[in-house]
């Protein structure tokens, strides 16, 4: 891996792809264990989880159903502290069991506003798997029940997490140099 250059800022290699699809698999088989009599329907936030959703349903072998929604936290590096629903859930979901699939959680505003909204339609039980957890961000008392890999509050792009846009594209992990 080599450093990459997206607009003004330049990345270096940070995750591997091999890391990637090991940290997946694992939390893969921890669902697929314990979530194996749930049906639950995984709620996938895009656009920067499309990557990880992708592997990881690959390795889900339960019984389960798949849904998007588009929400809007980051303009360039930063939070901006507000959440915006851009796609909405179309799905009837009271009653069931939903796994919220998350790119990244940092300091926990998206996160928060999804599960808020999931309370409001009486779901009946909400997991939250994320592919990054920054935990010296994460600001709010939601569990994150399943985690691939922790990383300190840094600024990252790559598997699906993007730089204004770009980035998302590359199968690696790259953090702001």
């Amino acid at each position: 891996m080599q450093s990459v250059t997206l607009k003004d800022k330049t990345f270096i290699p940070y995750i591997t792809s091999d890391k990637i699809l090991e940290s997946v698999k694992e939390i893969a088989g921890r669902i697929n264990f314990e979530l194996v009599n749930d049906k639950p329907i995984f709620l996938v936030v895009l656009n920067g989880s499309f990557m990880f959703a992708a592997d990881l349903l690959k390795e889900v072998t339960i019984e389960c159903e798949i849904s998007f929604i588009k929400l809007a936290s980051y303009h360039g590096t930063s939070s901006t502290g507000t959440v915006t629903e851009m796609i909405g859930l179309t799905e009837e979901i009271k009653g069931r069991n939903v796994v919220i699939v998350e790119d990244i959680v940092d300091t926990g505003i998206t996160l928060e506003k999804l599960v808020n909204l999931l309370t409001k339609k009486e779901v009946k039980k909400i997991k939250v798997a994320s592919f990054l957890l920054k935990p010296e961000a994460y600001k709010k008392d939601i569990k994150v029940d399943y985690v691939g890999i922790e990383i300190p509050n840094a600024f990252v792009v790559g598997y699906g997490l993007d730089y204004d846009g770009l980035g998302r594209n590359m199968k690696e992990i790259f953090v702001l140099k």
